[in-house]
């Protein structure tokens, strides 16, 4: 069985929300990054030296429960994340954050329960790993997160019923996972 899965960054209006007000209701932290190296949320990749930046403080999966009606209880959560402090072009080129690290691939239900998660080592491919969680069909999303602080990084999303087998925000993002 194949399964097709789309790599999402944070949505450009999500940002512009965060840049307001973030999902604990400050307002964000900007600073000018004078080293680079900030996993950007907004286009997945990293900061480069001198760009301005924000911290702001993020809920993936409450904001992926409104869209999809689904209830995650007390698997909601809030980190900190990196965006853009000014307008970001989004998406990206190739896969996010190519620098090899380790990783967490969280994966959840369509009704937003947990179903577990796996540390990736440097050395697996992140499309290997969200192959092997959409294999299963259980599988709706998947949350990939740094392990050094637990901060998310990006979302897998199987596609929603009524949306086509592919069917994605941008087309360069379709990966098939099989």
């Amino acid at each position: 069985m194949t399964a097709t899965y789309s790599i999402r960054a944070i949505d450009p209006i999500v940002v512009k929300q965060l840049l307001d007000r973030d999902d604990a209701g400050r307002p964000p932290r900007v600073s000018t990054d004078h080293e680079g190296g900030a996993p950007l949320r907004c286009c997945l990749r990293f900061s480069e030296p001198g760009e301005t930046i924000a911290l702001v403080a993020y809920e993936p999966l409450r904001r992926w429960a409104t869209e999809t009606g689904a209830d995650p209880g007390p698997y909601d959560e809030r980190g900190p994340v990196f965006v853009h402090a000014g307008d970001c072009t989004g998406g990206y080129d190739t896969a996010p954050y190519p620098r090899p690290r380790r990783r967490v691939f969280r994966r959840y239900a369509a009704d937003g329960h947990i179903l577990g998660g796996r540390l990736a080592e440097p050395h697996e491919a992140n499309e290997d790993v969200l192959a092997a969680a959409f294999g299963d069909p259980d599988v709706a999303l998947v949350h990939v997160r740094a392990v050094e602080f637990g901060c998310f990084l990006y979302e897998a999303r199987r596609p929603a019923d009524g949306e086509a087998s592919g069917a994605a925000r941008r087309p360069e993002e379709q990966r098939q996972a099989s």
